[in-house]
């Protein structure tokens, strides 16, 4: 059953337009109510036109107000489960209450972004990486630290990779892609202008750009050949900065575990040889 329509409400509301963002809010406070209705009859009820409500839909990577209207349906058919919601972290709590949050959060944080995850986009992604010639990994931040576990994984069933996660390695790297190679680029926010920058160069020279971000509408997606998108809906900095770096993990996992597919025969060598050049380096390796 799809799913995911509030849960994508919900992520991208900030990043919508002003009229699109009237109809969300309508949405958010009456989805049983939406889920039978028209376009026209939503467009009267919440003040905008029926062209605002397509553009919603678009907005939201729905196909059409119907199919936003079925993912809702789904989110509703599964509220009666025991799922909890988003916890802020209290530091001034029990540590078992402490492990309890943060835990929760972190599952939350993949379950959520299982409804915004496209399994075509994913699998669009895990084909181009596994022929491209050379990849070239960014992040910046805390992105940088998914980067570098990317880029690790990649590495060890041989694929020519490098990371950028400053703005002039990734600029160095962008320059010399070609047709052929791929940009991954990672940025939660989906702001950051350094990333804007190196992926547009990396663009210019006919590289395919891959995107990871927040759910919504943003400048890194936009820039994307294919767009792979995160949830975490937590309001707290601090509980999203680790949520969001639990579901990019996640995602960067099935990447790799489908790259590795790809080529079985060929990363089992690769695993296995990497495995053993590093074992001498190791107590009772």
């Amino acid at each position: 059953m799809l799913k995911g329509g509030l849960v994508s409400i919900e992520a991208a509301i900030a990043s919508l337009k002003p009229m699109e963002r009237k109809v969300a809010q309508y949405i958010l406070e009456h989805p049983q109510e939406v889920v039978r209705l028209s376009v026209q009859k939503l467009a009267e009820l919440a003040n905008v036109s029926e062209a605002t409500i397509v553009r919603l839909s678009r907005s939201l990577h729905c196909k059409g107000f119907q199919d936003l209207k079925m993912r809702i349906a789904g989110d509703l058919s599964q509220s009666s489960l025991p799922t909890e919601a988003y916890q802020e972290i209290n530091t001034d709590g029990s540590i078992g209450e402490l492990i309890k949050s943060v835990t929760n959060n972190n599952i939350v944080s993949i379950q959520d972004t299982l409804t915004v995850l496209s399994p075509e986009s994913v699998e669009k992604a895990i084909q181009t990486l596994s022929a491209a010639r050379k990849i070239g990994v960014f992040g910046i931040g805390a992105s940088g630290v998914i980067a570098e576990d990317f880029k690790q994984k990649l590495t060890r069933i041989n694929c020519w990779c490098e990371i950028g996660t400053g703005f002039d390695a990734q600029a160095t790297i962008a320059a010399n892609l070609l047709p052929g190679d791929v940009v991954f680029g990672i940025s939660y926010s989906g702001q950051t202008e350094d990333m804007i920058r190196s992926l547009a160069v990396a663009k210019k020279n006919g590289a395919s750009v891959i995107t990871l971000t927040r759910f919504g509408s943003n400048p890194v997606a936009e820039l994307a050949d294919i767009q792979l998108f995160i949830s975490t809906l937590e309001k707290s900095i601090r509980s999203g900065a680790m949520a969001s770096r639990i579901a990019q993990l996640n995602v960067i996992d099935i990447l790799y575990v489908g790259i590795a597919g790809c080529h079985y025969e060929e990363s089992v060598k690769s695993l296995e040889m990497t495995r053993q050049a590093v074992k001498v380096g190791k107590r009772n390796g």
